[in-house]
């Protein structure tokens, strides 16, 4: 009995361990799986879409900050651009470089542009089979090519873009040097170099081709992973907007438009709030999009206190200062110099076209410059009488009909003039002779007796 007993407890015990050795492995795998598909991990999705400008550096800094604050494991920014401003694009690459979370760009569409130089700062790249990336040229806000100084720059920006994540720089070149030649890429002299997926793959660029956000995921070994999107806030979307680089002379044109009815409108209406509205809209969007501090906001506020001061405060002086500080607050709060400047003259133009076309049509009868500004004339019609002239005296000779002090009457043939004399006393009854008009003013002087 007690043997037979010993025996099952052996049996028992060797199955165990026969168990063990086969559980233990495959319980392992299964952790490990977990692991390596991100189980317990967190990654934020970041869209970079439209145009590159401030307002999208602003929207990526806060999605940075907050993946960073919530303890994520990897960011993927999905990219569909045109590409837009260079400084906004160097303001962006230089916050990718100090993300000390792992980086992924996924370019869905097309990351042209300032928008292959974003993508080529992230630690690794993905690319729809559709996208293209590349074509990086530099044009200036007019439409033009950049200064050769401009071109140069921006061409090493690209170059140590690439070389940051050890992808060939020559490729990057070409994308914003049109004398690099790669016809194999389609890219001969004369053209920027633009890369398709399988073109990406082949020189480096990108380490793989995804149909969704779904196998790029897999692909980075993150399936089971939280996902957490991010999206422009209203107030981001609107700082995006105005702050965009056609926006910006429409805002100011509009603003100067409501300002110069305003004066030929009566009272304060509609186009004084226009045209405040948008200069309000101007540094609202601009604060936001961390481009206008709290001492640019006090400038122009300073700026328009003293403007309004001038229509009661003569002399010319506060309205001048008061235009100053409001083009210094505009420039202050703008990210390119020479845009503003172009900007600005738009506006003026629109304000003297303006102002030409209500002059001649609505006249000064109405508005605020009725205030400031006499319109209105004597006339006989309107019942004025004008003084008449007297210039038929000069030379006459009569008497002072009271003492000149140095004003009184004198006597001429009869008739009775309000007289002056050069500064001296004149008694009355004494002989005297004009000797100067003006108007209706006469200067007599006494006749010396023989």
């Amino acid at each position: 009995m007690y043997s037979r007993r010993r025996g099952v407890m052996r049996r028992k015990w060797l199955m165990a361990w026969v168990i063990s050795l086969v559980l233990i492995p495959l319980l392992g795998y299964s952790v490990t799986a977990d692991e390596q598909d991100g189980k317990g991990q967190l990654v934020y999705i970041v869209p970079i879409e439209k145009e590159v400008e401030k307002g999208l550096a602003a929207f990526l800094k806060r999605s940075v900050y907050e993946a960073e604050e919530a303890g994520a494991d990897h960011i993927v920014f999905e990219i569909d651009t045109p590409g837009g401003a260079v400084d906004a694009a160097g303001d962006i690459a230089s916050l990718f470089q100090d993300i000390e979370i792992p980086t992924s760009a996924f370019v869905i569409n097309k990351a042209l542009s300032a928008g292959s130089y974003i993508a080529l700062n992230a630690d690794e790249i993905y690319m729809k089979p559709i996208a293209t990336m590349g074509a990086a040229g530099v044009i200036t806000s007019d439409g033009n090519a950049a200064s050769q100084k401009a071109q140069s720059a921006w061409i090493s920006s690209m170059r140590s873009a690439a070389e940051s994540n050890d992808r060939d720089p020559l490729y990057a070149e070409a994308m914003a040097n049109k004398e690099i030649d790669l016809p194999e890429y389609r890219a001969g002299k004369g053209e920027f170099l633009t890369l398709d997926p399988n073109e990406a793959v082949e020189v480096g660029y990108a380490e793989g081709i995804v149909e969704d956000r779904v196998e790029l995921l897999s692909e980075l070994g993150l399936s089971k992973a939280t996902v957490t999107e991010t999206s422009p806030t209203f107030a981001e979307n609107l700082a995006r907007f105005i702050t965009n680089p056609v926006v910006v002379p429409i805002l100011l044109s509009v603003a100067s438009l409501g300002f110069i009815v305003e004066l030929y409108s009566p009272g304060f209406g509609i186009p004084g709030i226009m045209g405040l509205s948008s200069l309000v809209l101007f540094f609202y969007g601009h604060t936001v999009a961390g481009l206008a501090g709290y001492e640019t906001i006090i400038l122009f506020v300073v700026g328009l206190i003293l403007i309004v001061l001038e229509f009661f405060v003569p002399g010319g002086i506060l309205g001048v200062i008061g235009v100053g500080s409001v083009v210094g607050a505009l420039f202050l709060s703008s990210a390119d110099i020479g845009h503003m400047a172009l900007s600005l003259a738009i506006a003026l133009m629109v304000a003297i076209i303006a102002s030409v076309i209500l002059f001649k049509t609505m006249g000064l009868e109405k508005g605020f410059l009725r205030n400031i500004i006499l319109n209105d004339s004597t006339s006989k019609e309107k019942g004025y009488v004008p003084a008449v002239s007297r210039e038929e005296l000069m030379g006459a000779k009569g008497v002072s009909l009271t003492p000149l002090r140095p004003s009184g009457t004198g006597d001429f043939d009869g008739e009775r003039i309000d007289v002056v004399t050069e500064g001296s006393f004149i008694p009355n009854n004494s002989p005297i002779e004009v000797v100067k008009v003006e108007g209706t003013r006469v200067v007599v002087r006494q006749i010396k007796q023989p």
